[in-house]
């Protein structure tokens, strides 16, 4: 089943925000090279003119699709960094035994009482020694506790895993006991709504009353304006009988009680506990020397409990690795088991199945590390696509809802010390979940997969090319999840696309997944396949996408492989439709420090040195490398070429190390036509243009036409030829061909 739209229509599940995305002059389709789109095979001539040309595209939409390239490499080279040893697998994944705990939730989930039964359990002293015990104040504690006393009922708002109901049970103990009874229980109400109905009166008196609303229960009713009079009288009784409660709860409640009618409710919103000083309480106790906490602390950092504890803020996590310590454990293991995403993931989808909380995390799963309005429309795209149209614009809020329903996620400002402050970025606090999230929402989601690729296809056209260079990451961590799927389903409808950063996007994409060991050798297989296979127009795009996809990050890994799969997109029989593509990515491997493996294939390729098509082919494409100037943003995530040059060809720059193999293919391409009219072109250009920006390269320049003069043949009368006439040429006279003109006709 093919996903790929027809041409001008905005992809399934996409919703109203692809045309935009598409429409926008950045996106703009590529030109195509004279027959491409035909069903016949591309004709030399043609394809030689577009080559000439500079390959069917302006110089700012290859410039845009080189950076995009590199950004893509950029930000796969790190995600398989941050992967290496990692329980992120399709195994471990996607098996019957993950867990849907993870530590994520802490409380709240007691089932309502069945009728007849009691409303409210006491907490036993063991329960209360285990909240109370060691306890580490948030900020304003002292504040909540005044209100609590002397209003008598509490809405305490946190998100689940916060310590929220420790910070409660805390709260109503110091209340209890300041009223002055020496006898007060805490208890637990099983169903919370009770609270809210106009008959109920606290159990017992002199007693306090924890009540945990359910953040996770879809079927859970809002606290309208009935509840929160309720609340309100509840108040009134509770402190008719001595008694406190403090209702916890999440986004809704403290939505609902910072709202119309909520005057008469006292509300807290509890502040973040740091999590190393829950473990220090938690191990060193009261009042601990500087000595041990400095020890404690170094402990943290080496194991790397510390950076654990920053990327999963929940005292909860902070408790279970103190305890850890306190027993004598294996603190290395423990901390890998709360880094690892797998659990984590699959706990959050399991509770979260809202359009609007799945939208915004797979948003920032595919844009990560981009602004906060770049992701939040991205997310409101993905929503409308995920839920029904609705009649006026929703007021959804992402960033009031993160703290509460996505606390892996963080908003932060770019910038510091004298830098000016940027845009808010979105990113995940554990580099480790993005593909995580990618992976599990692709494969767990059905219902939703349709819309979920349908969007990610809009953002492969949309106008900011990082954006687009992230979308095409996140389909090829999708490629990763289930290679055979992904291949029939859309990449390669999109590899056939009529959009040109469409298939760079699949060229992208397989590079991703190409570069993962466990789908690597699959699209080596596919790439093979690609490149060589397929008639007409839609095979010829393939092709050329297989020869780009080689090109960035699997090519400068596996260059051998790669030179391999674009020598049979170039071996096409009579076709020539993947020259442009194939010369291109020889460019990118040489700008990626591959030169010498590049220049073997080409030397090897053209050695029958007839006029066959594979010759012309290869020697077309060894001019359009010397003809194409080295742009820093091209060598990806590699390290520039040693003696690379911006804005002169790397083959210049570079000749004293490749001077034999160079000497062999300018005298090959000098003398055959039709390579021979491009190639006196380059030649010329490298004289006139680039050997004063490069220094001694005019010496080099030199020293390679005499190596091409002294060879079998007529290649000193012809370069004496040229040489002359360029100097004396009235229009445009070459300022330095007399003087090579001199070396070359001494060389003889």
């Amino acid at each position: 089943m093919s996903e790929e739209p027809p041409a001008d229509e905005a992809p399934p599940g996409a919703g109203a925000a692809a045309a935009p995305a598409a429409a926008d002059k950045g996106a703009k389709a590529e030109p195509s090279p004279a027959g491409e789109d035909g069903d016949g095979p591309v004709s030399e001539s043609d394809a030689l003119r577009d080559l000439t040309r500079g390959g069917g595209q302006d110089e700012t939409e290859r410039s845009e699709a080189v950076r995009a390239s590199a950004i893509a490499d950029l930000i796969a080279e790190r995600l398989n960094a941050d992967s290496s040893g990692t329980r992120i697998g399709t195994l471990a994944l996607f098996n019957e035994s993950v867990s849907f705990g993870g530590g994520f939730h802490t409380g709240g989930r007691t089932a309502p009482p069945p009728p007849g039964a009691t409303a409210t359990v006491p907490l036993d002293a063991t329960e209360l020694a285990g909240y109370t015990d060691l306890y580490v104040e948030p900020e304003h504690y002292g504040k909540a506790l005044d209100t609590l006393c002397e209003q008598h009922l509490l809405v305490l708002t946190a998100p689940p895993g916060s310590g929220r109901e420790a910070a409660a049970v805390n709260l109503l103990a110091e209340a209890v006991a300041m009223s002055g009874s020496a006898d007060g229980v805490c208890h637990r109400v099983l169903d919370p709504s009770l609270v809210t109905s106009p008959d109920w009166v606290p159990p017992a008196e002199d007693s306090g009353y924890l009540a945990v609303l359910d953040d996770t229960d879809p079927g859970r009713r809002p606290l309208g304006a009935a509840g929160l009079r309720g609340l309100a009288g509840a108040a009134a009784r509770l402190k008719a009988a001595r008694s406190h409660l403090v209702l916890v709860g999440g986004h809704d409640l403290d939505v609902a009680a910072s709202g119309p009618g909520a005057e008469s409710v006292a509300r807290h919103r509890l502040a973040a506990v740091d999590p190393v000083a829950v473990v220090e309480r938690r191990v060193l106790g009261h009042g601990a020397a500087p000595e041990a906490r400095s020890e404690l602390h170094a402990l943290l950092e080496s194991s790397g409990a510390a950076t654990a504890l920053r990327e999963r803020l929940s005292p909860t996590h902070a408790v279970r690795l103190a305890s850890v310590i306190t027993g004598g454990g294996d603190l290395p293991a423990a901390v890998a088991a709360l880094r690892d995403p797998s659990d984590q993931v699959a706990a959050w989808l399991s509770r979260h199945r809202e359009p609007e909380s799945i939208a915004f995390a797979l948003a920032a799963a595919v844009l990560e590390d981009s602004g906060y309005l770049t992701v939040a429309d991205a997310a409101m795209a993905l929503r409308r696509a995920l839920a029904p149209v609705d009649e006026a614009p929703p007021d959804v809020r992402f960033r009031e809802r993160l703290r509460h329903e996505q606390p892996w996620i963080e908003v932060v400002v770019t910038g510091h010390g004298t830098t000016a402050a940027g845009p808010p970025c979105v990113r995940f606090r554990s580099a480790l979940l993005r593909q995580v999230v990618l992976a599990y929402a692709w494969t767990t989601l059905d219902g939703r997969r349709e819309a979920v690729l349908g969007w990610l296809r809009g953002l492969l056209v949309h106008g900011d090319l990082e954006v687009r260079a992230r979308a095409a990451v996140a389909a090829g961590v999708l490629v990763c999840a289930d290679h055979h799927y992904a291949v029939h389903r859309f990449l390669k409808s999109w590899a056939g696309s009529s959009s040109w950063p469409v298939r760079q996007a699949a060229a992208t994409a397989l590079g991703v997944a190409g570069s993962r060991p466990e789908t690597a050798e699959a699209v080596w297989e596919l790439l093979h396949e690609w490149a060589s296979g397929g008639a007409g127009a839609q095979g010829r795009k393939v092709a050329g996408t297989a020869a780009n996809a080689v090109g960035g990050l699997l090519g400068r890994k596996a260059p051998r492989r790669a030179l391999e799969v674009l020598r049979a997109a170039l071996d096409r029989r009579d076709d020539w439709g993947t020259l442009t593509p194939v010369a291109w990515s020889g460019v990118h491997l040489l700008h990626q420090g591959r030169a010498g493996q590049v220049l073997d294939a080409y030397l090897d390729w053209s050695a029958p040195r007839d006029l066959s098509p594979m010759v012309v082919k290869t020697l077309s494409a060894f001019v359009f490398a010397v003809s194409q100037p080295y742009e820093e943003s091209a060598a990806g995530g590699a390290e520039p070429p040693r003696g690379a040059v911006p804005g002169v060809p790397l083959l210049l720059s570079g000749l004293p190390e490749h001077r034999t193999r160079l000497a062999e293919l300018w005298a090959r391409a000098l003398a055959r036509k039709p390579v021979q009219d491009p190639a006196l072109d380059a030649l010329r250009q490298w004289i006139d243009d680039h050997t004063d920006r490069c220094p001694g390269a005019l010496d080099h320049v030199r020293a390679l036409l005499v190596d091409i003069a002294r060879k079998p043949g007529k290649h000193r009368e012809r370069l004496l030829w040229w040489l002359m006439r360029w100097a004396n040429d009235r229009e445009r006279p070459s300022r330095h061909s007399a003087s090579l003109y001199s070396a070359v006709d001494r060389a003889g």
